[in-house]
């Protein structure tokens, strides 16, 4: 198989993983509850980074790294459903940031944001590939 033959069979639009994110999460003896994620696409990588991004006076920018991860999280969890209106309305919440804030420690939030960057190819160290290329 060549790279053209790799990249058509293997279209990113539909990249799925479960995933662990904390120990609260264990059901039993090495059983956890799973988060279920989906990678980024490039497009919707950018819209978050700009909405997550201000200009400020004399050209500063100003990155919230909260809305950042919220964002993420909140269009890139398949399940749980963290816009669930019931499910926010239950908790009196309004808004889904409001209710991922209120269901999730701050670690946690952290790391679920990590684990749907690295599934979107944001882990990899190009040092690393170009070594496993060379080979």
């Amino acid at each position: 198989m060549n790279l053209q033959e790799f990249l058509n069979n293997n279209p990113v639009d539909n990249v799925t993983e479960e995933v662990v994110i904390s120990e609260r999460f264990k059901a039993g003896k090495d059983k956890y509850l799973k988060f279920k994620i989906k990678a980024m696409t490039n497009n919707e990588f950018e819209e978050i980074r700009k909405k997550s991004t201000t200009m400020k006076k004399k050209g500063k920018v100003d990155f919230d790294v909260q809305k950042f991860n919220l964002s993420i999280i909140i269009e890139n969890t398949v399940y749980p459903d963290f816009k669930d209106a019931e499910s926010i309305k239950k908790l009196g919440c309004i808004t889904p940031e409001d209710y991922v804030k209120k269901v999730l420690l701050a670690g946690e939030i952290v790391e679920l944001s990590t684990q749907i960057q690295k599934l979107s190819g944001f882990d990899q160290d190009m040092d690393t590939l170009v070594e496993e290329a060379k080979n």
